[in-house]
């Protein structure tokens, strides 16, 4: 079974207590169907197990197949870098359907950031090295395609509905000591 290779820690865009028993890194792509159709499914298991469940996301832009999985990454970095990472992560996610550069700005903007300042961080490629290291993290830990979950530093090959990811969250924690 594949693990984490690359540990949590204060670089990583993180919701939940760093004391939760159980962490679940989700390598995700903002263009992925699949990644949009886990989305709700990962906020419904953070709502049911609360201060028990640790979430953490990393990009895995599939840009051969997706063409504006990078600049969505990109974008939600930029976010980030004014603590605004989680708004435009769902944000992306909730209105994937309409994802281009128009919805980044829009979304930016909703933020109360500058679409211009936007624009000009993508053009710079200024986030471009955070998503790279994302993705060759995953490479290293066996990510093969998104949505790629990690239940304390291992590899969910199961999927990713409500009921299996529930059921390796609640076995991680009557049994499995925390690798990340």
């Amino acid at each position: 079974m594949a693990t984490l290779r690359v540990p949590v820690s204060s670089l990583d865009h993180i919701e939940g207590s760093e004391d939760a028993l159980v962490t679940l890194v989700e390598y995700g792509d903002f263009q992925c169907p699949h990644c949009a159709a886990a989305h709700p499914v990962v906020k419904n298991l953070e709502r049911h197990f609360g201060e028990k469940l640790r979430f953490v996301f990393r990009h895995f832009p599939l840009t051969e197949i997706h063409p504006y999985a990078a600049a969505a990454a990109e974008s939600a970095e930029f976010a980030g870098a004014h603590e605004h990472f989680w708004p435009m992560h769902d944000g992306i996610y909730e209105n994937q359907n309409q994802l281009g550069p128009e919805l980044l700005e829009s979304l930016a903007t909703r933020l109360k950031l500058s679409a211009s300042a936007l624009e000009q961080a993508l053009a710079e490629g200024r986030f471009k090295l955070k998503v790279e290291q994302d993705f060759l993290g995953g490479v290293r830990s066996g990510v093969n395609g998104t949505p790629g979950f990690f239940i304390n530093g291992r590899r969910h090959d199961a999927d990713y509905s409500y009921a299996e990811l529930g059921q390796a969250i609640d076995d991680a924690m009557v049994g499995v000591a925390p690798l990340s």
